[in-house]
Parts: structure tokens; sequence; C-alpha cells
């Protein structure tokens, strides 16, 4: 039992420095959300640039996809590694998965554009185009790594990994 628990504890400590990678890639991939700013009245107002854009959805749609592709390294990365399952396995594997996106996220959030939304219009003049910071409205998107990486687990040890064996047929 203690082997197994030394083996989830580093495969969450894996994952949770896998989400560094994640929330580099989903800053470097996601697609900016072009803003504007204009005073109206002596206050600045922020408008989307294009009001019909679906770079706001992208961003979430990306760590989505970031997230389900890192799910499924990971399984099969911890089912070729240790080809059985248990319980401290899927667990960490979930649980790292969990924390690797909530990283990720904070990650993007602190590299991404200024937060300050009206002050960068401000800085930048009225008129001029400039990004939105980089955020996630579906929450859910944090749950597509573990999902994935739990739902690929279970598909290859289910395939692939060792079978239980079999009672004999009592003889009548």
């Amino acid at each position: 039992m203690k082997a197994e628990i030394r083996t989830a504890a580093v495969i969450t400590v894996a994952s949770v420095l896998g989400g560094v990678l994640l929330g580099l890639l989903w800053w470097w991939l996601a697609p900016h959300v072009p803003l504007v700013g204009d005073e109206v009245d002596k206050s600045w107002v922020v408008y989307l640039k294009d009001s019909e854009g679906e770079q706001a959805i992208g961003v979430d749609g990306t760590f989505a996809l970031l997230g389900l592709a890192f799910g499924l390294v990971s399984a099969v990365v911890v089912f070729l590694l240790r080809r059985r399952g248990g319980v401290p396995v899927v667990v960490a594997l979930g649980l790292g998965g969990l924390l690797g996106s909530w990283l990720a996220w904070r990650l993007g959030v602190w590299l991404g554009p200024e937060s300050d939304v009206l002050a960068h219009a401000q800085s930048v003049g009225k008129g001029v185009t400039f990004s939105a910071p980089l955020k996630l409205s579906a929450k859910g998107a944090l749950l597509a790594w573990p999902f994935a990486g739990l739902l690929a687990h279970l598909g290859l040890t289910a395939l692939f990994g060792p079978r239980d064996p079999e009672a004999p047929y009592p003889q009548a």
C-alpha cells in the first residue's frame, strides 16, 4: 500500500507540474478578444471591437481542448508506467488533473493581458484596439483534464489491463 501511495503522490505532483505547461499553451494559443476604449461624457467606457466575434468562447474552448489532450496523455503515460489500476492511482490522476487545470487557469490569467481594462483603455488612448484579459468564463472547462484522464485510464485498463483469474466451474 505504501508503494501505491508513493506512486499516487508522484502522479499528482507530475500532473500539477503539467498544469504549468497547460497554462503556458493556453496563454499562447487562446484567441485575443479585441476591445476598444472611448470617452463618453468625461468617463471611459470599453466595448468589444467586434460585437459578433467568437474569440471569447474560443478562449474557453481552447482551454477545454487542451485539457482533454492533457487528460488523454496523462492517462496513457500513467497506464504505460503502471499497467494495473488501483484506487490511489485513479484518485491521483483525477486530483492531479484538477489541480493542474486550476494552476493552468491561474497562470494563464496572470500571464495574460492587463486585468484593469479601464486603466489599460485610458493608457492606450481613445479608439485604439487592445486585448481583453485572459479569463475562463466556463469554469466547467477545469474538469476537462480530470474527466478525460479518468475515462481514458478506465478504457485502457479495461481493454489492456491484467485480468482477474476466473474461478473454475464446479463439477456436477
